[in-house]
């Protein structure tokens, strides 16, 4: 229920950010969005920092988890440049079928029936929700977006391992942190500097800043205390139709038949790595 919540944030957060993106540069506003989270988690955390433990784990974590959060946004932003937003979406949404397999990697270890159903409904689901026309051809931008892709089911297997083992305070720290030196050091060479103080920037980055990132991330970090990457993954999948909700709400945007039915086969998904009709081997985050 938690990770279902911050999934809630990033996609209601969807529409206030494309509109913020008319008046700042994307990698300054992503500057500014992980500096002041990083500045709100060091206010909040900072009485807990004390009973920090295991500093060697936590650099490695952090600093990992901050690289891949930070790449991630990076290779989505370049490649909405090349790519149109549907396939970007979808393209992005991928992390959910390489998360398991990474996972499996690590572990050596297959995933299981029911998590690989689950994660093949919640993808053929993404897919319908998000791709349209003679979207299946792949250009630069798609493959700058599949390197997203990876760079959050990385960072999603990172946060898993390194989570029970610090304190998830410390190592949400760290990885905004170093998400906000790293967006710091290439706003200024690696795209025009614009920006344009309006309301609807401010709003963008105080939501963004503590909502979708201080937040968002802290509360990922305790979860994957508790569940698998996998199903993290699978919980994440829920981004687009939350955004979709959104865009109604605020639109008045209107699904199609087809979205819908992507809509309800991400839940299927969904359900079938909760429940595991399939297979009834307890969950190893039990």
């Amino acid at each position: 229920m938690a990770l279902a919540g911050i999934t809630l944030i990033w996609g209601a957060t969807f529409v206030l950010v494309k509109q913020a993106l008319q008046d700042v540069s994307a990698l300054l506003f992503l500057a500014l969005r992980f500096s002041l989270a990083s500045l709100a988690l060091g206010l909040v955390f900072r009485p807990l920092s004390s009973k920090f433990s295991n500093p060697a784990t936590l650099l490695r974590g952090g600093v990992l988890a901050g690289l891949c959060l930070f790449s991630g946004y990076l290779f989505q932003t370049f490649g909405l440049k090349y790519t149109t937003p549907s396939k970007s979406a979808f393209i992005t949404g991928l992390s959910i079928v390489m998360v398991p397999l990474l996972s499996g990697l690590l572990r050596r270890k297959l995933p299981q029936i029911s998590e690989g159903l689950g994660v093949a409904a919640a993808t053929l689901g993404m897919g319908l929700m998000t791709l349209e026309g003679e979207a299946l051809a792949i250009g630069r931008g798609d493959l700058l977006t599949l390197a997203c892709a990876f760079s959050f089911a990385v960072h999603i297997v990172v946060v898993g391992h390194y989570a029970p083992q610090v304190s998830f305070a410390a190592l949400t720290l760290v990885q905004i942190v170093t998400a906000a030196v790293l967006a710091s050091g290439s706003f200024w060479w690696a795209e025009a500097m614009v920006i344009r103080w309006r309301p609807g920037v401010a709003v963008a980055l105080v939501v963004t800043g503590l909502l979708a990132t201080a937040l968002a991330f802290s509360v990922q970090a305790w979860a994957q205390q508790h569940t698998t990457a996998t199903r993290t993954a699978l919980v994440f999948a829920l981004e687009p139709v939350f955004a979709w909700a959104t865009s109604f709400l605020l639109t008045g945007e209107l699904l199609s038949l087809r979205a819908t039915l992507g809509a309800l086969l991400i839940l299927c998904g969904i359900l079938c790595a909760e429940l595991k009709p399939v297979q009834r081997a307890r969950h190893p985050s039990v």
